[in-house]
């Protein structure tokens, strides 16, 4: 019975994926003839723990792409190779092409090895080896006039298969050394009655004739040091045709024994690694899959077992009171348990989301390698900033802002920073900077993209804008709202297109995105100055701050992060517009009244203006009211996915059960405007689509 290693496979893959996150951050960090001894290290040690992993796994197209780059940062490290710009690209593209073979195996498919078969070949060029020649190193033997013999004692303990190494696998990296003769002793095999199939019983003796140096076999046991009994010693020439040393080497070994099915002596054995799962061949198309594991810092664990013991002495407390005869004590000693109660567990929740917060960092160590790679392809110097990298945001937040904050950062860097040149000609500094800074403001996260290019040509935006019929030539707009026009959809200044991306190509999905994580988007720039883009989301999707306000016999929910304020209406202010529109003039802005009685249909709700509340909320930098009966409470919400539970609902962004069993839905205000057919609410140049608002009633 055989170890089942597949259980093994997230571990490795996670583990592998943070090693690349590694590669590539050191490596980022290497200016050639100017390197740091120990980041070439830290680059190596990943690359080989990569690889001895794949190995043990059973995934030799990992293994065998790792060995080629191994082999040149083990040349840069030993002082044989000189780092040089090339051999920093070559492996950022490696460590690329080693995510994309590790995706494949981790969705269980098979491997497109083109691209590593090409960057193998690079190596090889560099290395100056071709595939006989990489041979004929191994097979030198005596006939490497530098060649030694090692002595090579391994001795696992017999819980070494249980920490998910195999010697096979060591074995065969031995064997990558040189010439290799294996002796294995199976003298403390037990009685097939005591036998288990997760214990080691073997031990072998190695003698192992390799130009190499006793480092480089010391790294083969590393990873098992502390799970064996290893000596290498230097022996001498046992492996040439002297008959003579032929015979020291046969005295050497006494005890040679066979196991049943394996030979005992070999010069290179086969082992057979861990399958992976059967994998399809219908080619798929290969997508990274989101982590699903969190690391978590011991002290939020420590946190929250205290928090469940609190709850627990809570509850134990409660218990008690509820065996005892009901006297005004008691109902004292109840309400106070109970506001301990209440007390604990808002403690409990508030530390559960904390595991869930991770820092922004995860994501802005995506970016210097981003950065490097445009600014050469564009010829631009760059340089980049991070500020605020330990801001924490919600694991869930966090990887759906990265996709639009790496859009924004293309732009920036395409068309927001001038060539060196140009930055010599306006007198700036040659190099660029593009700045990445997130905090905390409230219960929000914003995220702020500045650079300091040439900003946004105001100017041109408008003269497309009127092209394209979103605005006529007497619109009176402030240099802001010009600029925000560049997220309307399809919207773009640019003549031709780039293959990275144009100032506004892509800037509505970049908005639509962020909207669905309940945040928004603004850019404020300054010619020749530059440009911020400031994204601000919660801090979670989990849970929400909300105001109850009630609609007819209904409850719902509005976010607090969307009102402005709530008042009584002033019903001289109010004005018709059209058919079915009534508008509250408020300090110089037109507010349309959305009625949620109509939108929702509800009947028997309060419909006299003078008699209801209005709720102004904003989104977008759009002000609109909703009509309500009343204000409720505020309180937090844990927020259910409408559509995971039934089906999407326009104009509802979720759901939450209250306290008494009730469901309530929150209202989403980018839906309602959408359903009333208002353009450009909250402004002096209100519109309204008259067949959208119709249909939405």
């Amino acid at each position: 019975m055989s170890i089942d290693l597949s259980q093994f496979f997230e571990v490795f893959f996670e583990e592998s994926f943070e090693g690349l996150d590694t590669m590539e951050a050191e490596l980022l960090n290497l200016v050639p003839g100017e390197e740091d001894l120990e980041t070439i290290n830290t680059i190596f040690r990943a690359a080989h723990s990569i690889k001895g992993g794949s190995g043990t796994f059973g995934f030799t197209s990992v293994a065998d792409f790792t060995h080629v780059l191994e082999t040149l940062l083990d040349q840069i490290r030993q002082g044989e190779r000189e780092l040089s710009t090339e051999h920093v690209n070559l492996l950022l593209k490696a460590v690329d092409c080693l995510r994309g073979l590790l995706a494949a195996l981790q969705s269980e498919q098979e491997p497109d090895l083109n691209e590593a078969n090409a960057l193998r070949f690079q190596f090889e060029q560099v290395l100056e080896i071709n595939n006989d020649a990489e041979a004929s190193v191994q097979l030198a033997g005596a006939k490497d006039t530098g060649s030694n013999t090692y002595q090579i004692d391994f001795k696992p303990h017999q819980h070494l298969f249980k920490t998910g190494n195999e010697p096979l696998f060591m074995i065969s990296e031995l064997a990558e050394l040189g010439e290799l003769e294996t002796h294995v002793f199976y003298d403390e095999v037990p009685d097939i009655t005591e036998l288990s199939s997760d214990e080691c019983f073997l031990h072998w003796r190695f003698f192992l004739n390799t130009a190499k140096d006793k480092k480089a076999i010391n790294e083969i046991f590393e990873w098992v040091e502390d799970d064996a009994d290893i000596s290498i010693e230097l022996c001498g020439g046992l492996f040439t045709n002297d008959s003579q040393n032929n015979d020291v080497k046969q005295s050497v070994v006494s005890d040679e024994c066979t196991l049943k099915n394996e030979e005992s002596s070999t010069t290179q054995p086969a082992a057979t690694p861990a399958k992976p799962k059967a994998q399809s061949n219908d080619k798929k198309p290969v997508t990274t899959p989101e982590s699903t594991s969190i690391r978590v810092g011991i002290d939020k664990v420590d946190s929250l077992i205290n928090m469940v013991g609190e709850l627990v002495i809570t509850q134990a407390m409660l218990n008690q009171l509820s065996e005892q005869e009901i006297t005004p004590a008691t109902i004292t000693s109840l309400q106070e348990g109970l506001a301990q109660l209440a007390h604990n567990t808002r403690d409990l929740q508030e530390n559960v989301m904390r595991i869930r917060m991770l820092p922004i960092n995860f994501v802005f160590s995506r970016f210097p390698r981003l950065v490097r790679d445009i600014a050469q392809k564009l010829n631009k110097q760059v340089e980049l900033k991070l500020i605020g990298e330990q801001t924490e945001l919600d694991k869930t937040v966090m990887e759906k802002i990265s996709d639009p904050m790496v859009h924004l950062v293309r732009n920036s860097l395409d068309h927001g920073l001038e060539t060196v040149e140009q930055r010599v000609a306006a007198g700036k500094d040659p190099v660029g900077t593009v700045t990445l800074n997130a905090f905390h403001q409230g219960g929000n996260i914003v995220i702020e993209i500045m650079d300091d290019g040439q900003g946004l040509n105001t100017k041109k935006i408008r003269e497309k804008a009127i092209a394209n019929e979103l605005i006529t030539a007497d619109s009176i707009l402030s240099d802001d709202e010009v600029n925000e026009l560049i997220f309307m959809p399809g919207f773009s200044t640019m003549d031709e297109v780039s293959d990275l991306s144009g100032r506004g190509v892509g800037m509505d999905v970049v908005k639509r995105n962020i909207q669905s994580l309940n945040g928004s988007v603004e850019v404020t720039s300054a010619p020749g100055v530059g440009s911020t883009f400031t994204i601000r989301l919660p801090l979670t999707l989990a849970i929400l701050d909300g105001q109850l306000v009630k609609v007819a016999k209904h409850t719902y929910i509005i976010p607090l992060i969307s009102i402005v304020e709530s008042l009584q209406i002033d019903i001289t202010k109010v004005s018709r517009v059209g058919k079915n529109l009534d508008v509250l003039r408020l300090r110089d802005e037109y507010i349309p009244i959305l009625r949620l009685y109509d939108i929702f249909n509800h009947q028997n709700a309060i419909e006299s203006l003078d008699k209801t509340l209005l709720v102004v909320v904003e989104t977008d930098n759009q002000k609109v009211g909703l009509l309500v009966d009343d204000l409720l409470s505020q309180q937090q919400v844990v927020i259910k996915s409408l559509e995971a539970n039934y089906h999407k609902v326009d104009g509802v962004s979720g759901a939450t059960i209250l306290g008494d069993g009730r469901v309530s839905l929150i209202v989403d205000i980018s839906g309602l405007i959408k359903l009333s057919g208002l353009k450009k609410p909250g402004s002096q140049e209100l519109i309204i689509d008259q067949h959208i608002a119709v249909e939405a009633q």
